[in-house]
């Protein structure tokens, strides 16, 4: 299974989504960058309100792709505290990043989201998507955030996600859906024939586009 990109990504992961359609307690949220075009497309399937939930991945020094831990509002860190010991990581060195990454989410913050108030999930069902789980620590540290929130329910949604991963967060959502679980999952941008690295731009005019649409509707 290969998917051409995030929006045809976003288009079958809906399908198995179709239960949360036309719900007034149904709220889909986008990890950015690269999960916003996945739950764009889910969102319209399921005509539910899209926003985004800002998570910022601690990248490993020299290897920023793979984290070592992430942020999210509210003041959550989680740190993958295995993986820092293994690669023999400074404590000096994680707190230097987390301290770069918190000032980029709130620069985020304003940039994505404007004037517009943060999402109301209290009470409501939360599907929480991004473009794939490799680590799962972004997905981790929005999880345990939007929980502080009460929500009725959290659902993970991805279309591809290593099997361990996926395993382990099914232990901290309510229900955690991939598409594909390979093990081992060598690097999500396999699975996508378009893995083109989203904008800021992009990302705020899919937002717009979603907001016009649940008006429209």
């Amino acid at each position: 299974m290969r998917f051409r990109d995030r929006e045809d990504a976003g288009r079958q992961l809906a399908a198995l989504l179709i239960e949360y359609a036309n719900r007034s307690d149904v709220i889909v949220l986008a990890l950015p960058r690269g999960g916003v075009p996945v739950a764009a497309a889910v969102a319209i399937r399921l005509k539910a309100p899209l926003d985004v939930f800002l998570v910022r991945k601690l990248g490993v020094p020299g290897s920023e792709e793979l984290a070592m831990g992430a942020i999210a509002a509210g003041g959550v860190e989680v740190l993958s505290r295995t993986l820092i010991r293994d690669l023999d990581i400074p404590p000096s060195v994680v707190q230097r990043i987390a301290v770069r990454e918190r000032l980029e989410l709130d620069r985020c913050d304003q940039l994505f989201r404007g004037d517009r108030r943060p999402p109301v999930v209290h009470d409501r069902v939360v599907i929480l998507v991004d473009d794939g789980l490799a680590t799962g620590a972004t997905m981790e540290a929005a999880i345990i955030a939007l929980q502080r929130l009460h929500p009725a329910g959290i659902v993970v949604a991805a279309p591809v996600g290593a099997r361990q991963t996926c395993e382990r967060l099914r232990r901290l959502a309510d229900r955690v859906i991939c598409m594909a679980m390979p093990e081992p999952l060598l690097a999500v941008g396999h699975w996508y024939e378009d893995f083109t690295q989203m904008t800021d731009d992009q990302v705020r005019q899919l937002l717009a586009e979603a907001d016009g649409y649940r008006e429209a509707s």
